[in-house]
């Protein structure tokens, strides 16, 4: 039913140097394997090269350049994170249009960890409702958002994720937000922003102690492992909740 409602959709893809690659490859894999064409769409041609943490990944062609792209010429966008990555992004003022035209026709939009730092540098975060990598916490509310320590947050055409630990519901999220169904419960809630964490995340951690000496397979891989022991989790808790109220 998905790949149906996906198919014939082109999905740009807006990504630069220093790209996370597991957020740039799973939600591609992912978008592919339900129809959609897209398209990687950078700051100059040729290719981008990808970061695992700290640590250089793989090299991804450059479809066209964010100078030669139109929104109207696309279903969605898509922006991958990592720290770099939409760090240059949000300093090209051609990036900057680029997504708020998408915005402005009422396009869906999904990004994830540091990538809603651009949605902040292109004047979109002011009265949205959103999450994103936690340490960039600060910079979303004073951007005027409504901060949430939440898997996802969908508020309209935006669809916002913390990171690679939630790239299973973000993506389930995503496929939902470009075949134009509705959000999860989950995805939805608002309230005022959530402080400030606490500590660093420990999977964060760990994978930046560990990335030097780990593939892109192995990075990606505890990425989705992660996500689903923690939905796994989840769902062990209510079903024991359920359980005990009977």
């Amino acid at each position: 039913m998905m790949k149906q409602k996906l198919a014939g959709q082109r999905i740009a893809v807006l990504a630069a140097d220093g790209v996370e690659q597991a957020e740039l490859t799973v939600p591609l894999a992912a978008l592919r394997a339900a129809g959609a064409e897209v398209e990687i769409i950078s700051l100059h041609d040729g290719s981008i090269r990808g970061v695992n943490m700290d640590a250089p990944g793989d090299s991804f062609e450059v479809d066209r350049t964010v100078h030669e792209a139109r929104a109207r010429d696309y279903d969605g966008l898509f922006i991958p994170g990592g720290f770099i990555n939409p760090d240059f992004l949000r300093q090209s003022s051609a990036a900057r249009d680029f997504v708020r035209d998408f915005d402005h026709q009422q396009k869906p939009i999904a990004t994830l960890c540091h990538g809603p730092w651009l949605l902040a540098s292109s004047g979109l975060a002011s009265g949205r409702a959103l999450t994103s990598w936690p340490g960039v916490r600060d910079d979303m509310v004073n951007a005027g958002a409504t901060w949430l320590d939440q898997e996802v947050v969908r508020d309209g055409n935006l669809l916002t994720s913390r990171g690679p630990q939630d790239l299973v519901p973000f993506i389930r999220e995503m496929l939902q937000l470009y075949a134009g169904g509705p959000p999860s419960n989950g995805a939805l809630r608002r309230r005022h922003s959530d402080p400030q964490r606490e500590a660093p995340s420990s999977f964060a951690m760990a994978a930046a102690h560990l990335a030097p000496r780990m593939s892109a397979g192995t990075m990606i891989g505890l990425a989705l492992i992660g996500a689903g022991m923690l939905a796994s989790g989840r769902g062990n808790r209510m079903g024991a909740q359920q359980a005990a109220s009977r």
